[in-house]
């Protein structure tokens, strides 16, 4: 692991000073600069390839050997225009990231892997019998979570198709590239229908492997294309790119299904942000009810109230209905809590001033003041009387609502 390390940072130190001398020299070389940008896409999973611990046929396996193989295609793309130093560099990128590719390989077929693995599958087979049924509920909410997550999938889809304005097809006299992309770009329009059917399942003659492999095979042949010096034709090229990129990433968001935290809606980053607010709202009700001159904590409690009403209009929904469904509970309680306080600070600043008062306006306060205490104790035996007491309260107020109106035929 040490010699490894040295390796890759001397290789790395070698391809900096390069780049310092360039730019010594002037404006760095368009090709050395994305050397050093796959060198750095590279660099980023190192750790995951390096701490890799599974068996040749896990999905991290066939998703990192697709990224490093696609990465070798970005560098055999590189034009050196014949440049001894662009050479180089690119001889040394590749280096690099078959490097990682072997480390890979050895990792996931170390002798050792074998009988672990057939320990897992025992430990395995004893959390399945003896646990999993006590959280059968979260089984649901991942299955749940996993089909809205391929609906929504298959919505943006075709509201991309929908919206999008693809580039016509090049004229095939303008370079001989054109031709292949224009294929490519057909084969992508099938792919795309192909991976809608798969995620709904009709269409059992397809996997989420094969389709992968298609769609990386189309975007090698892309990357051999030399489209140097024509600006329009490598744009065209980019933008079927694009569309394969997106296909590979509904593609790997399929794959990871079968993970525990892929589709456990309760490690949602927005739903923990949701819980995170209800927490906070939470704290500030109990400090309401058990301080002593609670009115001293009123206008705080509703500024700071307010505040995560905003933090929770700026949770994403991520086009998920649990999401909405979440956001809007937690609107609603945060709403109750400040309603709550209006409440108490009403009925305190209606004991400073005595004066006489009509049979209803009394009536109304006195329930709402009983409501307030109601309100206050949150306890499940205190939901049908609070009910009843919101029910009288909102008959009574809507009746003076209308005695003051003046309504005629």
């Amino acid at each position: 692991a040490l010699w490894r390390n040295k390796l890759c940072l001397s290789s790395f130190s070698a391809c900096e000073t390069e780049h310092n001398k360039s730019m010594e020299m002037g404006n760095q070389h368009p090709s050395i600069t994305r050397l050093q940008e796959i060198q750095k896409e590279v660099k980023s999973i190192e750790q995951q390839v390096i701490g890799f611990s599974g068996l040749s046929d896990d999905k991290n396996y066939k998703k990192l050997e697709r990224v490093l193989t696609k990465q070798l295609f970005e560098i055999d793309s590189v034009d050196t225009e014949g440049k001894g130093d662009i050479q180089q560099a690119r001889k040394r990128a590749a280096q690099e990231t078959e490097h990682l590719l072997k480390e890979l390989e050895q990792n996931a077929n170390h002798p050792h892997r074998i009988e672990i693995q057939t320990i897992f599958k025992e430990a395995q087979s004893l959390v399945k019998e003896k646990i999993v049924p006590f959280y059968s509920k979260i089984s649901l909410r991942k299955a749940r979570y996993h089909t809205l997550t391929k609906i929504c999938a298959v919505q943006e889809i075709i509201e991309d198709c929908m919206k999008k304005q693809p580039s016509l097809p090049l004229s095939e006299d303008a370079h001989p590239s054109v031709a292949k992309i224009n294929s490519v770009m057909c084969d992508v329009n099938k792919a795309r229908g192909t991976l809608i059917a798969l995620l709904m399942g009709v269409n059992s003659n397809e996997t989420c492997k094969h389709l992968s492999c298609v769609l990386s095979g189309l975007m090698a042949d892309l990357d051999a294309l030399d489209v140097c010096g024509h600006t329009e034709i490598r744009n065209y090229r980019k933008e079927v790119v694009e569309d394969i990129n997106q296909l590979l990433r509904y593609l790997d968001l399929e794959e990871e299904a079968d993970t525990t935290h892929a589709f456990d809606l309760g490690q949602n980053h927005s739903i923990l942000k949701i819980e995170k607010v209800l927490k906070r709202m939470r704290e500030i009700k109990n400090e309401l009810l058990q301080a002593q001159n609670p009115s001293e904590l009123y206008l705080s409690s509703k500024t700071e109230l307010q505040g995560l009403i905003g933090q929770l209009d700026e949770v994403s929904l991520e086009k998920n209905p649990c999401i909405r469904e979440a956001r809007r509970r937690a609107v609603i309680e945060v709403q109750t809590l400040i309603t709550y306080v209006d409440l108490k600070e009403a009925l305190e600043k209606r004991q400073l001033f005595v004066c006489e008062e009509y049979p209803a306006h009394k009536a109304v306060w006195n329930v709402l003041g009983n409501l307030s205490e109601i309100q206050g104790e949150g306890e499940e035996k205190c939901k049908a009387a609070r009910k009843q007491a919101v029910k009288l309260a909102q008959n009574i107020l809507s009746y003076l609502d209308l005695k003051s109106d003046e309504w005629e035929y």
